[in-house]
Formats: structure tokens, sequence, C-alpha cells
């Protein structure tokens, strides 16, 4: 017969044991609130086909904008499927930033079947400032509307309502946000799966942070937002000494509970390549959270809790267990419901963003990111690089 009451004379039993249980509870509530909430959001609506199905008041002109440097690969592959999207009324702004590869003949050659595509290219390199900004502002600046969707040369659209599907984001008059998911293409390798994992809890992260009235970030894989409020709120000038964030900080700076809207239907999702090194996929993740000393000091606090809670967690299941403390019961059932709960709310992020059975190794691709997340955080960041896709 099992009996605690030693816990209740031990005092290193006491502290470990409710640092375990409450590091649990906070996780079991993360999951729901994110990923099973972001999963599950606009399931049990209606379903609304986009084809044909949206009156002229419900597709207003759209400018989609890109900037690219040396992409002539992914344009050739992917820019078509921007540039055939079934919308009555639209345009693709690329800006050609000093590509020295066949950037611009492809651009050329597709300019020549698709009449919306507007070709912004750059000879000198201008940029006073680090980063893809000024690129980016210019692409924008020359926009003929006011709605904008932004993307990489290297997404690519599930199907050819992406611009349907965006734009329901922007039924409320008072939206000028909308936040929308790019995943990672599935590969049958690790550092595939590794990709698809960060990207899903990543987006369940920002995501769900919107949909309980917090947006702090957002993805410029697949982000829109109106021409007139981007330069209303100054554009980027607020951080033009910072070369990332053109996503991120605009986000943070500008976002609220009341003008940013979340668009996560099928069509609306975008799928990027994965990168085919860890060298690169890490660069861009190191990138992704560069500009965070940029937020407050609560919201730094906020974001860092999940990996602080997991760390607690694992940490104090592992001294309970190698101390002796005679608190195993507690350890494995706090592990295994705290899997179980896992897995299954993460199935709801792969089933609805069609990333496999990525949730099946989810506790141990979790525990990976527990270590490569500090690793991350302790390393600086060199960025030498005047573009950042």
């Amino acid at each position: 017969m099992l009996t605690f009451s030693h816990l209740l004379s031990d005092i290193h039993a006491i502290v470990l044991t409710a640092a375990l249980i409450a590091a649990f509870i906070y996780l079991c509530i993360y999951y729901g609130l994110y990923h099973f909430r972001v999963g599950r959001y606009g399931l049990n609506k209606p379903v609304v086909k986009t084809t044909g199905s949206l009156v002229n008041d419900d597709t207003p002109p759209v400018s989609v904008v890109l900037t690219a440097r040396n992409d002539a690969g992914w344009l050739r592959e992917n820019l078509v499927y921007l540039l055939e999207q079934d919308y009555p009324n639209f345009e693709v702004v690329v800006v050609d930033y000093l590509s020295q590869d066949d950037t611009q003949f492809v651009l050329k050659l597709l300019h020549d079947y698709y009449k919306h595509l507007k070709i912004v290219p750059f000879k000198e390199d201008v940029n006073l400032f680090q980063g893809k900004k000024y690129p980016l502002s210019i692409g924008i600046k020359s926009a003929a509307n006011d709605i904008l969707m932004l993307a990489d040369p290297d997404c690519t659209p599930k199907n050819l309502n992406w611009l349907r599907g965006m734009v329901k984001g922007y039924r409320d008059k008072e939206t000028q946000i909308v936040l929308g998911y790019c995943g990672v293409k599935r590969t049958k390798t690790l550092l595939g799966a590794l990709q698809q994992y960060d990207a899903l809890a990543y987006g369940a992260q920002y995501l769900g942070s919107a949909l309980i009235g917090h947006p702090y970030t957002g993805s410029g894989r697949n982000l829109s937002y109106r021409r007139s409020f981007f330069f209303k709120q100054g554009a980027f000038i607020r951080h033009y000494d910072v070369a990332d964030g053109s996503d991120d900080l605009f986000v943070y700076q500008n976002a609220d509970k009341h003008n940013t809207a979340v668009c996560i239907t099928p069509d609306a999702c975008l799928n990027a390549e994965p990168k085919k090194s860890f060298a690169q996929w890490h660069d861009d993740r190191r990138h992704r959270v560069a500009t965070r000393n940029r937020h407050s000091l609560a919201s730094r606090i906020g974001e860092e809790m999940l990996p602080a809670a997991n760390l607690a967690f694992y940490a104090a299941a592992a001294l309970l267990l190698v101390f002796r403390l005679y608190t195993w019961p507690i350890v494995a059932a706090a592990l295994v419901l705290k899997w179980a709960w896992q897995i299954i709310s993460f199935s709801m992020l792969t089933k609805r963003f069609d990333g496999g059975y990525v949730h099946l190794a989810a506790p141990l691709l979790e525990i990976y990111f527990i270590i490569a997340n500090t690793i991350l955080i302790l390393l600086p960041l060199h960025n030498n690089r005047k573009f950042k896709k």
C-alpha cells in the first residue's frame, strides 16, 4: 500500500513535488488554451465554400507583396501559384533587391504571361538600414491596393483560394491586421519532423495568444494588414535600427484585440519548404527571437513561461527519481497524464494544419527544444547580412 505521509517531514520532497504539480497544471492549461484551442478554432462554425461563393463586397482588391534576393529557383517553382489565385482583382508585387542570379529573368518571363505581376527592381544598394524592412516598405509603397498579403518566395498556398481565405479576416470593419499560418512541408527526415513541430508549436503560441485577446507577434510568411494602417502607424520607423522584426515588432507594437483577426481556415494557410540543414534552420530560429529584447518585460516573461514550466517539470521529476524520495507514483502519474494530454491536444494542430503524425513524438521533440531553446537564448546573434529573408 502506497503512503505519502513521509513527504510532510521532507522539505526537499515537498518543494520538488510542489514544483512538479505547479508545472504540470500550467502545462495542461497551456496545451488546452493554445494547442487544443487553435486546433479546434472555427470547426463548429458552418463551412462556407470559397470558390465562387463570395459577393463583390467580400472580394476587395488585394496586393500580394514579396521581397526576393537570389530566389530565382523559388520564384520559378512557387510564384505561379500566387499569380494563378482564384480571385477577381489582385496584383503580385515582387521587390527584386540586388539579385545576382536569374531572378530578374524569371520575373520578366512571368510578367509576359501575367500582367498583374509588378516588378520593383533594385540595382544599387540604397538600404541605409539592416534587414529587409526597406525593400519591403518600397514594395508596400508600390502596391496599388489597400489590403496587403505578405509571403516569402519559398512559400506555396495549399490551393488557389488563399486570397479568398485570408480576405475573410476583414469581414469586421475594425480589422487592420490578419494573422495567418505558414507550416512546413512534410518530409520523412528527423530535421523535417523538428521543423514541422517547431512551426506548429510556434504557430499555436502566437495564434492562440491572439485568440485569447493578446496578439503579440505574427509570421511574415503569411501576414496581412491594410496599407493605410501601415503608413498611419509609421511603417517600420520605430524599429528601423533593428535588422529583424518586420513582422514581429510591427505586430507587437500595433496589434490589439480589437484590430487583429486570426484566419486559419485550410484555404488561408501556406506551406514553406523545409531547410536542408540544421545550420540554416537554427539561423532562421535565432533571427525569429532576435527582437524579443524590444518586447516589454511582462511580455518576455509570458513568452518564456512555457519553456520555464517544461524545464521545471522535467527537472523536478528527475530530481525526485534520482534522490529516491519515494514519490515515483506521483512522478509516473504526472508524466503519463502530461504526455497523454500533450499528444491529444497537439493532434488537433496536426489535423488542422496537415502535420502528419508528428504529434505522436511531441513529448520527445519538446525535450529537444528545451535544450535547443536554452542554447538559442544564450548564444549571441551575429547578423552580417544586409538582407534577411
